[in-house]
């Protein structure tokens, strides 16, 4: 159950394609504005493309002579926001789309009965929405959502409104859910895209600038975005004499069998970041932007950069927004790749 979009709403400033093959899971990540809401709303069919198509498995659900309305697509689409039917019990919420699809009520009963069991909500199926928990009436809204049995699965931030403490079970079960089915989520949340998405997709200023495999891009992220998605540093230079010349001065050892003069990503953590004096030969001068609690560390960042360093460290030296200061990172800690 393939997906292709490939669509322009010049309003917004978006013109995206994307593929998403059958059966699997694609993450949208993007800064905010990015255009990942707009790409959602083509594909259900809430936002007319003022050029392009939609096609899902083959048949065309919009162009610029067919328009397939919301109802008549079977996508179904999960926000943070459960939007249940506060009138209806639990069990009445999930039978809902098989009785509006013209499901028998022997066998919608059946089916609403198996997704009650298989997200645990069987002892809650005659409770009514102001009677569950967040994680429950998001559980409520997944089992409606596969009750339908939908030919495509929108995830808008599903885990965004839940407990710290909830959001990592719901997230391994939704994981089972939607292993062999096509699906795209919106997330913020590394942790989603990592646990959920098979392949992630990046948006900045309604385009697409990066996609692969999930754990290639959050290893080797090719963008500033991903880059801090992933919780990394990333800069870029070329390579001289074991280290990348950075266009803004300064430069930074690394491991690499490239040939001189190539240009490279590096790609390190902020914890592998450490204060040198400012005489030191392999130091980035930076100037503090922002100082902020991290853990048992302070989370420092600079115009590029974030290091995450000891109290002390930020004491000793009278650190604030303005400071200068010299970064170092050590070759070992940096993975350089082709840019």
């Amino acid at each position: 159950m393939s997906l292709e979009l490939s669509a322009e709403v010049p309003e917004r400033g978006v013109h995206v394609e994307i593929h998403v093959p059958g059966g699997r899971t694609v993450a949208l990540i993007g800064p905010n504005g990015a255009g990942k809401s707009t790409a959602l709303s083509l594909i259900a069919g809430t936002l007319r493309p003022a050029r392009g198509r939609v096609v899902l498995d083959g048949t065309v659900l919009a162009d610029e002579h067919t328009w397939i309305p919301v109802h008549h697509r079977r996508i179904t689409t999960l926000s943070q926001d459960p939007v249940l039917f506060p009138h209806l019990t639990v069990r009445d919420n999930v039978r809902f789309p098989l009785r509006a699809q013209g499901v028998p009520r022997r066998r919608a009963q059946q089916e609403t009965t198996r997704w009650l069991e298989e997200l645990d909500l069987l002892h809650l199926a005659e409770r009514r929405p102001s009677q569950l928990s967040g994680g429950q009436a998001q559980r409520v809204a997944i089992a409606r959502a596969l009750a339908a049995d939908p030919r495509l699965i929108l995830l808008d931030e599903p885990m965004a409104a839940l407990d710290i403490d909830v959001a990592p079970a719901l997230r391994e079960q939704l994981r089972g859910f939607l292993a062999g089915r096509t699906a795209v989520i919106v997330t913020h949340d590394v942790l989603d895209a990592l646990t959920l998405a098979d392949h992630v997709i990046v948006l900045e200023q309604g385009r697409v600038v990066e996609e692969g495999p999930t754990t290639e891009v959050l290893a080797r992220p090719g963008s500033a975005f991903a880059a801090r998605f992933a919780g990394l540093n990333l800069i870029t230079g070329a390579l001289e004499d074991g280290a990348l010349q950075l266009p803004g001065g300064g430069h930074l050892p690394v491991r690499s069998d490239a040939a001189p003069g190539t240009t490279l990503h590096a790609a390190f953590r902020p914890a592998s970041v450490h204060l040198v004096d400012e005489d030191a030969q392999a130091g980035l001068p930076r100037t503090v932007r922002t100082l902020s609690p991290h853990g048992d560390l302070v989370r420092v960042r600079t115009e590029d950069l974030a290091a995450d360093l000891a109290p002390q460290d930020i004491a000793a030296r009278h650190l604030e927004p303005g400071s200068r200061v010299c970064l170092a990172v050590s070759r070992e800690d940096v993975t350089a790749y082709g840019a």
